[in-house]
């Protein structure tokens, strides 16, 4: 049965430290201040600790701008855990804006929304990603393109990584870093989370969002490893399909030495 005080507290937690950052936030977004990229960490760190999400860091975000970070992508709890460690901002499909609370919340963190279906539209999302990386944002890809089992890595798409090459004009060294990030749901209940348990952690699709979330909130207690990789420099005379192999390769190889306990 589901602790449905827990959840009562969890809400009304939340909801109370919303409505004192959500006006903050939108003022800062408004007049472009420093404070918008820090705001949304502290909300996630605290949507972490009430889900009963412990987060576990391995290694640490490159500090060379600019910086693009590309991670595996199980759940919509990956925004949650990596928005909890650093100051990120992150690329998601259009149809998330008309999404409830968690359309609004993107939008807050200034998310880059991307129109999949529509070409035209490309070069000026890509010159987006560009832009924001160049003024020394974060940005997140997911470049998988959707949601895994949390058990794999999909194969990743070379295209989205256009964002990396339309931000290498603007650097001042002529790099651009891209970072491979490996998101592993290790444990539940303080026991290893085995291939069995990791769809309770994570969002494949087919499953509601509302479910899922009173699923979350019933378990209480998940942990999960967020490694850190070796950053790939990426200049105008790059490969993308290379870069692309390598950041699949770091990644994949991490996801898989800390879901075998191996890491």
């Amino acid at each position: 049965m589901i602790n449905w005080l827990r959840i009562a507290i969890f809400a009304a937690l939340l909801a109370l430290v919303s409505l004192v950052l959500m006006p903050v936030q939108v003022a800062c977004l408004w007049l472009d201040l420093k404070p918008r990229r820090r705001l949304p960490r502290y909300w996630h760190r605290l949507a972490c600790y009430t889900l009963g999400i412990k987060v576990r860091v391995h290694g640490e975000v490159e500090r060379r701008r600019p910086l693009l970070i590309c991670a595996n992508h199980a759940s919509w709890k990956d925004i949650l855990v990596l928005s909890s460690v650093a100051d990120v901002v992150f690329v998601a499909k259009s149809e998330v804006k008309s999404w409830p609370v968690f359309g609004i919340l993107a939008r807050l963190q200034a998310s880059i929304f991307v129109e999949r279906e529509q070409k035209r539209s490309t070069g000026k999302q890509v010159n987006e990603m560009g832009g924001r990386m160049a003024a020394g944002e974060i940005v997140v890809l997911f470049p998988e393109g959707t949601t895994s089992d949390g058990n794999r890595l999909l194969e990743i798409k070379t295209s989205l990584f256009g964002a990396a090459a339309s931000a290498v004009p603007h650097s001042p060294t002529g790099l651009v870093h891209v970072q491979p990030v490996a998101i592993s749901y290790t444990g539940i209940h303080g026991m290893p989370m085995g291939r069995y348990n990791r769809p309770i952690a994570a969002w494949p699709g087919d499953i509601g969002l509302v479910p899922h979330l009173l699923g979350i909130l019933r378990e209480g207690a998940i942990e999960v490893d967020v490694d850190f990789g070796e950053a790939v420099d990426y200049d105008r005379h790059t490969n993308r399909k290379e870069v692309s192999r390598k950041i699949e390769q770091r990644i994949r190889s991490m996801l898989s030495d800390r879901l075998r306990g191996r890491a």
